[in-house]
């Protein structure tokens, strides 16, 4: 392989329903750093059916060109078809970067392609950047438990690729009327080809805890202890209107359901603010509530690494401090409503 046939950071947007999955947009942020450190183009990799006027936004997004397979047997989304065109564009234009949203069918493509053009990949990664002499892609990822951080290079093989959660990486600023070059390809399969075929779409519209777009998040920790604990977060959470979340000690104990989990195995969030209560700080729950505007740690333990990552600290025993805590709220918003203004919760 002549790894200097290899240029371009390439970036999957995924699509559903002819709208733009936000992670994609993401990336194309994180894409855009890479590519100017390595005075190379940013290209975003479009695949759907009627989805060629997405292609603006991505432009709009940072985006220099869209690569396009717009085909009624890519409307919606199969390994089978979504690996034949992302893997024939990669074969045709050798990128040398390609990052994926790790959303189910992101994960699902990248190892994919991974396979069908015999390359390597990185899985949940929270830090990216590049060493541009050597033109290689570092893909960084909590490993051991989430005890260290590992960094993941692949020297022999093009394209360097990872997946990145959703709201690891910030959004960047739209700039209307920013233009690029469509390039649009073929797929070469028919229907009647496939081993896999579309019966019926089920969707499910079961309404559960949205932690990602939260503006203000009370998170429990193992310090909680037991359902009593974890109703004194639920308490704070209700009078400031926010939604409650949890380390996975937690939510392996039964306490509260996964759809509470923040962290790597979790959801990962960026709230206003973001209040820890018996959190240890492990680096597997950093990862996922680090981007948060504030945090703030209640902790009985001075020296736990959580008050390595919070702007604001609370040495103490969380069953006194969030009783307090949630009554000081409660006065001050009831006060607020009283003086005929808005809470500034609401």
């Amino acid at each position: 392989m002549n790894l200097d046939e290899y240029r371009g950071v390439w970036v999957f947007n995924e699509q559903r329903d002819g709208e733009l999955v936000d992670v994609g947009l993401e990336l194309l942020g994180a894409g855009r750093e890479l590519a100017d450190k390595l005075e190379t183009e940013l290209c975003g990799v479009l695949i759907g059916h009627n989805v060629k006027d997405l292609a603006a936004e991505l432009f709009e997004h940072g985006a220099d060109k869209v690569y396009l397979i717009d085909d009624p047997i890519t409307e919606q989304y199969r390994t089978e078809t979504y690996m034949k065109a992302a893997g024939d564009l990669v074969r045709k234009y050798k990128p040398e970067i390609f990052l994926y949203g790790a959303t189910s069918n992101g994960k699902d493509l990248a190892s994919a392609v991974a396979t069908e053009v015999m390359t390597g990949l990185t899985a949940d990664t929270t830090l990216l950047d590049v060493n541009v002499e050597k033109r290689l892609f570092e893909a960084s990822r909590p490993a051991f438990g989430g005890n260290i951080m590992a960094t993941i290079l692949c020297k022999k093989h093009r394209p360097q690729m990872a997946t990145v959660r959703p709201k690891v990486m910030k959004k960047p600023e739209r700039q209307p009327g920013r233009t690029g070059e469509v390039i649009e390809e073929t797929i070469s399969m028919r229907e009647e080809d496939l081993r896999t075929k579309i019966i019926d779409i089920v969707r499910d519209t079961k309404k559960g805890v949205n932690l990602e777009e939260a503006d203000i998040i009370v998170a429990a920790g193992k310090g909680v202890k037991d359902e009593k604990g974890f109703k004194l977060v639920e308490d704070l959470a209700t009078v400031l209107n926010a939604t409650v979340g949890a380390s996975r000690d937690v939510v392996e104990a039964g306490i509260c359901g996964h759809d509470h989990q923040v962290g790597q195995t979790g959801a990962t969030v960026t709230p206003k603010l973001y209040i820890a209560a018996g959190i240890s700080g492990a680096i597997q729950h950093i990862v996922g509530m680090q981007n948060s505007e504030m945090i703030i740690a209640i902790n009985n333990d001075p020296d736990a690494a959580i008050f390595n990552t919070a702007h604001y600290g609370i040495v103490g025993d969380l069953f006194e401090v969030l009783p307090l805590l949630t009554e000081e709220f409660k006065k001050a918003l009831q006060e607020e409503t009283e003086e005929g203004g808005v809470p500034s919760h609401a």
